[in-house]
């Protein structure tokens, strides 16, 4: 069956099961989703059940868009939008898109302007004609997230055309009357970096991932040169887990070598890796080293995007239909579960995952409606990778600071701009509120602040505790006048100053901010210096961390050699990964338990050692596969 025969038997579903006087003037596929455009937008908007059951019945994302004849005029909508939401919701603005008869709203208390159950958005819509999209405004302003919404509204046009191309390819008739599906593993497996696999059936090839590893001056990039993922245009969909450089560096460079499809995930994800993107080809181009894209890669990726919720359903091909669930490792990242087949085989790839509760997120999901096999990372996988307590790891990050301040020194911090510094930033405006440290500046440099604005538009995708923080109590502890953003030309006050926390990038000494405070820090013995994060083998950050008294530093284009005198420090237990009980944990508590589980993402000690230990320990089919292995699972 033809995508127009599949559409003009969709058309007459829909309206039979349409109430007696609404009609449909259109129906197009957009994307996953199935796309209802209606001379009466107002009558659904009277009833919010209508899409509810044909989504259910139709077992399609649908989407309901106005006529255009029906729209009343951006001018008298804007008044009307006015009238209706409550000044308090704080609209900072809209913007319309006659492609699609939207009108976008930003505003800082979206609940305001959605209303109970939706019955704000119906409100508007019932007077206007417009459909209704509410946009967080960034609590603190963030250029990457203005710079995408402008970009993605600039290329509305050209994004339709590519959405309609995609829902023809993803709701095509299936042609193969086989019933296979197969795993290869094309970077990740056995090491850390380069994350990449390929899902393939006879209709469809999904990569999931694709990392870099930054540190590596060979083998740092995945084998998306074999036949399993050649040629890169014939691939459906691209998944990516989150937005770390070792899971999703390398998006950018699919389409620089002709990949024109979709890329599916959050949009905290779709952010956060613009972000790391844009710094990534900055470093490398200030360090003199060849980038593998440029900027230009990244905004066709951009372009390309679909972000999806966490528990949306969604088609992605003929016989794939794909979930993200909140893998609790850093903002938007997520476990991915595909469903192949009409109940054919599910199969989950966890990415990074954190399943415990953190002062940013709720454990990672494990409770599925179907699963056989589950590939699983092993970062943390060895017999003794056991970390401290998430409280321990706090009560010694508190006694350092206070022991630093009380001599009256500096505490330098290297983090990672995403995650684990967000996680260190709530601990202490948490301990600076309830007075367990005295109340000195905490500096952040780098693409901290950025980052972090980041995470202050997506508040829905923290744990529960900072939500009712945020929406019930207007406390966001990110807003703290304790944090003070740091231009460069500022440096040299906050080194001459008093007592204060300083958070630099990057995080494991090889390059960035830190190295200033460093190079002004280290010598004097009042200061501490905090490593909150691993320290890979090789880096700077390990060898100070093991000891080192003196470290070469590179300055104008000449070598000096810096004396280490300041406190080092080393806690554990701020990890976004989980550790060996955590990972044996997830397993046991996992509903359903897999058939077979796949270890990857770990050196390769770790990688068999967890795979051997939940093999013995409950019975399960377990491997730890070696890069461009293939394997088939039904």
């Amino acid at each position: 069956m033809s995508v127009e025969e599949v559409l003009n038997e969709l058309k007459v579903r829909v309206q039979e099961a349409l109430p007696e006087g609404i009609t449909i003037s259109n129906m197009e596929f957009e994307g996953p989703e199935l796309v209802l455009y209606t001379k009466e937008p107002r009558k659904f908007a009277d009833n919010g059940d209508i899409l509810r059951v044909l989504a259910k019945d139709l077992r399609k994302r649908v989407v309901v868009r106005p006529d255009p004849s029906v729209l009343v005029s951006e001018e008298d909508a804007i008044k009307k939008i006015r009238e209706i939401v409550p000044l308090e919701a704080g609209i900072t603005n809209q913007y319309f898109d006659t492609s699609v008869g939207e009108v976008i709203i930003e505003a800082e208390k979206l609940g305001l302007v959605i209303g109970r159950h939706g019955a704000m958005l119906r409100e508007i819509t019932k007077h206007i004609g417009w459909t209704p999209k509410v946009v967080r405004a960034p609590p603190i302003e963030s250029s990457i997230i203005k710079n995408i919404r402008q970009y993605l509204r600039s290329e509305r046009d050209a994004r339709k055309v590519f959405l309609r191309q995609i829902g023809k390819k993803i709701h095509r008739d299936t042609t193969s009357k086989d019933s296979w599906i197969r795993v290869t593993t094309l970077g990740g497996c056995r090491e850390v970096g380069r994350s990449s696999f390929i899902l393939s059936t006879p209709e469809t090839r999904v990569l999931i991932d694709c990392g870099i590893n930054v540190g590596s001056e060979n083998g740092g990039t995945p084998y998306l040169y074999v036949p399993e993922a050649c040629p890169i245009d014939q691939i459906d969909a691209v998944v990516i887990t989150h937005a770390h450089l070792d899971h999703a560096g390398l998006v950018p460079l699919l389409f620089k070598y002709g990949y024109d499809g979709p890329v599916y995930l959050t949009a905290p994800t779709r952010d956060l890796m613009s972000l790391l993107h844009l710094d990534y080809i900055e470093v490398s181009t200030r360090e003199g080293k060849k980038t593998p894209y440029e900027s230009s890669m990244i905004r066709e990726g951009l372009k390309h995007t679909i972000a999806l919720n966490y528990g949306d359903v969604t088609d992605i091909a003929p016989d794939v239909r794909l979930t993200l669930h909140n893998a609790g490792h850093i903002l938007g990242s997520s476990i991915v579960h595909f469903h192949i087949g009409e109940g054919l085989y599910n199969i989950a790839f966890t990415g990074d995952f954190k399943y415990e509760p953190t002062r940013l997120f709720d454990p990672a999901v494990n409770d599925f409606p179907r699963l056989e096999t589950l590939i699983m990372e092993a970062t943390y996988g060895g017999a003794q990778d056991n970390q401290p307590s998430r409280r321990d790891a706090e009560r010694e990050l508190h006694s350092i600071i206070k022991r630093t301040i009380a001599r009256k020194g500096k505490v330098i911090i290297p983090a990672f701009a995403v995650g684990r510094s967000q996680e260190v930033m709530i601990v202490l405006e948490e301990a600076i509120r309830t007075g367990l440290i005295d109340e000195v500046p905490v500096y952040l440099d780098g693409m901290i602040w950025e980052a972090t604005a980041i995470h202050t538009t997506y508040p829905e995708y923290l744990n529960n505790d900072l939500q009712e923080l945020i929406f019930h109590r207007g406390l966001n502890p990110f807003l703290s006048d304790c944090f003070i953003q740091v231009e460069p030309a500022k440096r040299q006050e906050i080194i001459d100053g008093g007592p204060s926390v300083i958070l630099a990038t990057s995080g494991m000494l090889n390059g960035g901010p830190v190295m200033e405070y460093l190079r002004a820090l280290g010598p004097d013995k009042l200061n501490t210096l905090v490593f909150v994060g691993y320290q890979a083998e090789g880096t700077l950050g390990r060898r100070v961390q093991k000891g080192w008294d003196e470290v070469p530093f590179s300055i104008e284009g000449r070598t000096e050699t810096i004396q280490i005198k300041l406190e080092v420090a080393t806690v554990d237990g701020f990890s976004g990964h989980s550790d060996r009980r955590q990972l044996i944990e997830y397993i046991r508590r996992m509903v359903p338990r897999p058939e077979r589980i796949l270890t990857n993402h770990g050196d390769a000690n770790n990688c068999i050692e967890l795979a051997s230990a939940i093999h013995k320990r409950y019975g399960i089919e377990t491997r730890a596969p070696m890069n461009l292995e293939t394997m088939r699972f039904n």
